[in-house]
């Protein structure tokens, strides 16, 4: 028989909190307080250790129960190396730009209706891709979009949200330029020449923008698509395709799906992954299949 004077068993916790992200700053009080009076013991650790937050979870992964980590994508993706090697849950609190990860798995940006996800304790287990050696949760690119990343400040992003990924795309919209480069995919070799290759793991990256309309992040598959446009303008025309991940319904937009790809580009480009420049091309993608599990909503 239950006793109804006992207390629940505290939760232990690792709090990772970006206080750099746009909202971390001014939600990680908030965030602590909230989660302590869940019923949280919460490790924190010093704002001056200059561990990376890999690093950190793998130090205490004895000594807690759950991950929750505070910030954008760019803050999630420092941690994702270390929840897949020490196989503990993740929580999420969306503080960052454009947290098209939380979107993708249909956590609210609300401080508290995230925590209370955190709360019920719904695992769903991920999948994560790989770019030379990199994960990602959202999304990879070679070309424009990486050109954005590389040109898009931090301190544009906390002033401006995700109207600062607009305004940069639009400054270096006319420099654009078509590239060549050889793909690779399902035994198969073609020479293309594109303004953009994107491989993507769940369905939202940039903002809102959608890899493909049905992606999911545990579908076991990577989407891919290839902007063969000639003139920076008709990437505006297909704007609304590639927000609501229709785009592959276009002459000019090639898209693949699978668990492998590989990009050679005549001369070094740069890739991004989840809004950071990784490294420069070529380009190896493989899936790597349920890598992490993370508290999120049930699917509907």
């Amino acid at each position: 028989m239950t006793n109804p004077g006992a207390q629940p068993e505290q939760r232990r916790a690792l709090l990772l909190i970006n206080r750099r992200a746009r909202r971390g700053a001014q939600w990680a009080d908030l965030a602590h307080q909230q989660l302590s009076a869940a019923g949280y013991s919460l490790i924190t650790p010093h704002e001056d250790d200059e561990r990376s937050y890999s690093e950190l979870i793998l130090a205490h992964q004895s000594q807690v129960d759950v991950v929750i980590v505070g910030g954008g994508d760019g803050t999630l993706n420092a941690a994702a190396l270390g929840l897949m090697q020490s196989r503990l849950p993740l929580g999420i609190l969306p503080l960052g730009t454009a947290n098209d990860f939380a979107r993708t798995l249909g956590i609210p940006f609300n401080l508290e209706a995230a925590i209370n996800i955190i709360v019920a304790g719904h695992t769903r287990r991920i999948d994560l891709g790989e770019v030379n050696g990199h994960l990602f949760l959202n999304v990879s690119s070679v070309g424009f979009s990486a050109s954005l990343a590389r040109n898009l400040t931090a301190a544009a992003k906390k002033k401006w949200g995700t109207a600062g990924y607009a305004l940069a795309a639009l400054r270096l919209l006319r420099q654009s330029r078509p590239f060549s480069a050889i793909l690779h995919y399902d035994g198969q070799q073609e020479a293309i020449k594109t303004v953009q290759f994107s491989v993507g793991n769940g369905r939202f990256y940039g903002g809102g923008m959608t890899i493909e309309k049905d992606a999911a992040p545990d579908d076991g598959r990577l989407d891919a698509y290839s902007l063969e446009v000639r003139h920076w303008w008709q990437i505006l025309a297909l704007f609304p395709s590639l927000r609501r991940g229709t785009h592959g319904r276009w002459g000019n937009v090639r898209t693949l799906s699978g668990t492998q790809f590989s990009l050679h580009t005549r001369r070094p480009h740069d890739i991004n992954a989840d809004g950071e420049i990784i490294g420069r091309t070529p380009a190896h993608y493989r899936l790597i299949e349920g890598a992490i599990a993370v508290l999120a909503p049930g699917k509907p």
